[in-house]
């Protein structure tokens, strides 16, 4: 498609599919294991190169694991996952979440996993379902595509600034193709065993990974919306500035 092409629909059309791509975006924990051809996968990253990046360093590296592929890491990192000792000394490259939790970031958190457990009929303290649960992350939910995000270490935080507009850009496109995502920062702790599994450079640092496949709609937990924010508790419009002393 040509980058200066003009709108393809109506002005009021086209808003409307962009909006429900973007809206309707959200994290599935359950696919159908329908096959996507690598031609799709391809269609979806040639459209989210075109996400903004300063200086156009367009920082992002995307490795798709498929079949054999696919079943062989995730057997690896369950393994580890069910071995405590094992999983104690696992570590992450940097931290996604904050290391001590505030208001009201704390409750959304809880929020979310609770709604999430009380659809799955876990009960709060019930150890040994939550970490099953939770495992499930490493197997891509049963999606039949993985997709592992890594970035150059040398960059800066501005380069993660970028990257998260490609992986909206990603999870946007996959949503025009009617799939669904799971953008997942819990391979996180298993860096050092992906990018040995996968030969990934030492100079590349993951990001994060991601599930992609058709969304299985029998699947109790897809019936999880999370709540969004109002605009006016984030957004302040400014009509007149400061003049100083």
């Amino acid at each position: 498609m040509n980058r200066t092409a003009a709108l393809p629909l109506d002005e009021a059309q086209t808003r409307s599919m962009v909006d429900w791509a973007i809206i309707t975006r959200r994290s599935v924990r359950a696919f159908l294991p329908t096959l996507i051809p690598q031609a799709e996968i391809e269609a979806i990253l040639s459209t989210a190169r075109h996400s903004a990046s300063g200086m156009n360093m367009q920082p992002w590296q995307v490795h798709v694991l498929m079949g054999a592929a696919k079943e062989q890491l995730t057997a690896q990192l369950t393994a580890i996952d069910n071995e405590p000792q094992a999983s104690a000394c696992l570590d992450e490259p940097y931290n996604y979440y904050p290391t001590q939790w505030v208001s009201p970031y704390l409750e959304r958190r809880r929020k979310v996993g609770w709604d999430l457990y009380g659809l799955l009929g876990i009960e709060k303290g019930d150890k040994q379902r939550m970490h099953a649960q939770h495992g499930r992350n490493y197997r891509f939910f049963d999606a039949p595509v993985g997709l592992f995000f890594t970035v150059d270490r040398a960059l800066q935080e501005g380069s993660l600034l970028d990257y998260g507009m490609f992986l909206q850009s990603v999870m946007v496109a996959a949503r025009g193709r009617n799939l669904h995502t799971c953008p997942q920062a819990a391979f996180l702790k298993f860096h050092r065993h992906i990018s040995k599994a996968l030969a990934i450079a030492d100079n590349q640092m993951l990001v994060c990974g991601m599930s992609l496949g058709y969304a299985d709609d029998s699947a109790i937990e897809n019936t999880l919306v999370t709540q969004r924010e109002p605009i006016a508790s984030f957004t302040t419009f400014h009509h007149t500035i400061n003049q100083g002393d």
